[in-house]
């Protein structure tokens, strides 16, 4: 019997594993396929404080960018802290990004028309002007999960992780109210509690415990260019994007996110619309994300993309992920509904469920990430 169950083997379910173990919980990670196998495998491995609005989520993603640079003193996943430059085609847009800037409270610097590229030499001419945000920053995603699992597994404290793929869950275990642990399609598993940290299938999860979070997915495109020699220094991307990811719109929203890898290939975004679970390729997307890239960067025009991979966002209603306990179903805890800043958000929610299951004093207010805040299902 485990303390704690942990489902998903995303970088959510990573970190929940990982600082768990480290306070010395003993650890069980189920997932029905691979590590990082969902959104985790899917994504671009952004660290992001600029996009974030001044708040809670604001407030999770400083303390996961200072827990993410720890973390990389200890992990071999290409962490690059290499800033983030949001440029703004407009004066207007301009303003509006630096009054944005000016209310997050974060480091940043204010970046004129004439200087952006001194940092970006490779922009188009014309914009505006932008902001810089240094502590944004970029993780391979996949080997960050991989690499978090590993080093859980090392037993710290007294805990122990092991990991179990390929298991489905498909049901709660309950002693009375409480749940204490899993029905799988490989037997039940025993637990002290239960972490649904499941991603975009989040809602669905909690529904196997009678319990509702209005988690739904978000389909998103990346291009990827061939390998090129050292072009693009920051993340780069337009104003649009920061819209785009407050948005409530099911309809398709793209705007341009442009940013080297270690590898050297280019990762362009953004794409996100609600579809479902629709796995289609969508061509339409594709050639608008290769357009808004090479209007930013001119000099990606002649370049091959090599290939194209989508995944799902968990979307909340509110934009906020649910962390914490659910008291609809006590011993069920949730970790999930991250949109597209789970991996850059991952660390905190770890740290902060790991205190959470513990009973120690959380580092941030849990309240704003309450599971139970959101109306009941209408029945």
């Amino acid at each position: 019997m485990s303390d704690v169950i942990v489902v998903g083997a995303g970088m959510v379910g990573a970190a929940c594993a990982y600082y768990a173990a480290r306070v010395g919980l003993d650890v069980t990670v189920v997932d029905r396929g691979p590590v990082a196998g969902g959104t985790t495998g899917a994504g671009e491995g952004n660290v992001l404080v600029s996009d974030k609005e001044p708040g809670p989520e604001l407030e999770l993603a400083l303390l996961s960018n200072r827990l993410w640079h720890s973390l990389a003193e200890a992990g071999d996943f290409e962490f690059e802290p290499k800033g983030g430059l949001v440029v703004a085609e407009t004066e207007e847009v301009q303003r509006a990004l630096v009054g944005l800037a000016g209310k997050q409270g974060v480091e940043h610097a204010v970046v004129a028309a004439s200087e952006l590229r001194d940092l970006e030499p490779h922009l188009a001419e014309g914009l505006a002007g932008g902001v810089l945000y240094p502590q944004d920053a970029q993780v391979q995603p996949m080997l960050a999960a991989a690499r978090l699992l590993e080093l859980g597994a090392r037993s710290y404290g007294h805990g122990a992780l092991r990991l179990r793929l390929g298991v489905t869950v498909t049901g709660f275990v309950r002693s009375g109210d409480r749940v204490t642990g899993v029905r799988t399609s490989q037997g039940d598993i025993l637990g002290g509690a239960v972490v649904n940290a499941s991603g975009t299938w989040g809602g669905e999860v909690a529904a196997l415990a009678g319990v509702h979070l209005p988690i739904l997915p978000r389909r998103g495109f990346v291009l990827v260019t061939e390998p090129l020699p050292p072009m693009i220094r920051h993340k780069v991307y337009t104003a649009a994007y920061v819209t785009n990811v407050a948005s409530d719109s099911a309809g398709l929203e793209t705007s341009a996110v442009v940013e080297s890898t270690q590898a050297g290939t280019v990762l362009i975004g953004a794409s996100r619309e609600r579809v479902g679970f629709d796995r289609t390729t969508s061509v339409p997307v594709l050639a608008r994300l290769a357009a808004q890239a090479v209007a930013l960067f001119p000099a990606l025009r002649d370049v091959r993309a090599i290939r194209s991979y989508h995944g799902f966002r968990p979307y909340c209603p509110d934009h906020l992920p649910v962390i914490g306990p659910d008291p609809r179903a006590p011993g069920l805890y949730h970790a999930c509904g991250h949109e597209g800043a789970g991996i850059g958000l991952a660390p905190a929610t770890g740290h902060l469920m790991a205190q959470l299951l513990t009973g120690a004093t959380p580092d941030l207010d849990p309240q704003p990430f309450r599971p139970d805040r959101f109306p009941e299902e209408p029945q």
